[in-house]
């Protein structure tokens, strides 16, 4: 193998590597999420509803599915969130599932 050809090998790794990252703090995101609206939502059963909102991502691609998903339930009990407020906490949560992943 030529030197490039072994740059283009461990740059097509990485790229593999850092969607599969991704897709774990997606996941990771989304569940705790789930776990900050339940009590908001008055939810007792917590991990049910990770698990419906770990199902919700899966409609579509991207994170309007999860939005929606929480973003209507907050709304049906009047939880005073408004989008913005509901996108920054997603951020947040984000950047928190990253570290932990990347923390192992």
């Amino acid at each position: 193998m030529t030197t490039f050809d072994n740059r283009k090998k461990a740059s097509e790794t990485r790229f593999v590597l850092d969607a599969e990252q991704e897709f774990k703090a997606g996941a990771r995101r989304n569940k705790l999420l789930a776990q900050w609206a339940a009590p908001i939502l008055g939810r007792d059963d917590v991990d049910a509803y990770v698990a419906e909102v770990i199902k919700s991502d899966f409609e579509e691609a991207g994170d309007d599915d999860v939005f929606r998903k929480v973003q209507a339930d907050l709304a049906k009990i009047g939880g005073g969130i408004k989008d913005d407020e509901l996108r920054a906490k997603m951020d947040a949560l984000m950047e928190t599932a990253r570290e932990q992943i990347a923390a192992g």
